[in-house]
């Protein structure tokens, strides 16, 4: 069991082809500009980025988001498994830790019914990343891609293009922020500061790790997306749109843009990253009346032909029982499950 710096982590996750952005070096950097302070662990070839933050009176909460990594294997059933639980626990009660959060990279659909996939810890399902999503297969052609996807996504996406709509790569945070904002003011949601996503484009788009795509119209800013990469995975995390020409579809283009991109890098897949929490018969029910919520989106995204999977967990490991259970009245007074 190796606690990491920085460095060697970095080097360690290389070797993890398959693991998620969430566990990489520059996501740990990143939230560590932000009240977050990440730390390394690897037994084996098994290793998991930490990230904790502080609580008052000197405690702590930790937090493992799409980890454990492992270069050899399902991280499930990994050998590695106990020793690294074990360096785990001994880094929370040395640093006064609550309670440690594990959302890990898998999908409920690949674990055994009935079995505790993480003995010693206990389902909570107040999550901090968004459970279910669409993930979209970028194995085909980009014909077959566009074929899966519904008949008015296709249109969409043509008549975009048709209208004079262009959609392109940009280098600068500028447009995208503008256009973020407009769209928080006007649907009501929060955003994080310019800083933080100023940040983010600084630490990933240098390896070409992330990637900002604008849609325009006669030089107008219509839609703008900043989305992932890693390995063959890609992920889609923050959009925004103007309210002007949203007749011209530029958030269909864009988006396509932005998969042919990540198919173009040699990711496998497209994450587009939250929708509602509710079976596919629910949300296929529901997605005409309702626009709270991820509902709005689903909508949109339904539209891409991706397949509807739910991460496994969150699992919490209690160092601190008293305080545990004011957590979990806290997140219920605050509206959380």
């Amino acid at each position: 069991m190796v606690k990491l710096s920085s460095q060697e982590w970095q080097e360690f996750v290389k070797g993890c082809s398959d693991s998620h952005i969430l566990q990489s070096q520059s996501w740990g950097e990143l939230k560590s500009s932000f009240g977050w302070t990440p730390s390394w662990f690897v037994a084996g070839d098994l290793g998991a980025q930490v990230l904790t933050q502080n609580l008052p009176l000197g405690y702590k909460v930790a937090y493992i988001p799409r980890g454990p990594v492992s270069a050899s294997g399902p991280v499930i059933d990994h050998s590695d498994w106990p020793l690294l639980l074990q360096e785990l626990d001994n880094y929370c009660r040395d640093h006064r830790v609550v309670f440690l959060k594990l959302e890990p990279d898998l999908w409920e659909e690949d674990l055994d019914e009935g079995i505790l996939p993480f003995p010693g810890f206990e389902f909570n399902p107040h999550s901090i990343q968004p459970p279910r999503t669409l993930v979209v297969s970028l194995q085909e052609p980009e014909e077959q891609i566009l074929a899966r996807m519904k008949s008015k996504t296709r249109y969409n996406i043509r008549l975009a293009a048709r209208k004079g709509v262009t959609a392109r790569e940009i280098s600068s945070l500028g447009p995208f922020y503008d256009l973020l904002l407009g769209t928080s003011d006007r649907a009501d949601f929060g955003i994080h500061t310019r800083e933080y996503y100023q940040k983010t484009f600084q630490l990933f788009h240098p390896s070409g790790a992330c990637a900002i795509f604008l849609a325009e119209y006669e030089g107008i800013p219509l839609a703008s997306i900043m989305v992932f990469r890693s390995g063959e995975r890609s992920w889609y995390f923050y959009g925004a749109s103007s309210n002007k020409h949203r007749e011209l579809m530029p958030t269909y283009l864009v988006q396509w843009e932005a998969i042919r991109w990540a198919k173009e890098q040699g990711c496998q897949t497209y994450d587009l990253w939250g929708v509602p929490d509710q079976e596919l018969d629910t949300l296929e029910e529901g997605f005409t009346a309702r626009s709270d919520g991820l509902w709005g989106v689903y909508r949109f995204k339904r539209g891409f032909g991706g397949r509807l999977l739910r991460s496994s967990g969150p699992w919490d490991r209690v160092y601190h029982a008293p305080l545990y259970a004011l957590y979990k009245i806290r997140t219920r007074l605050q509206g959380g499950n």
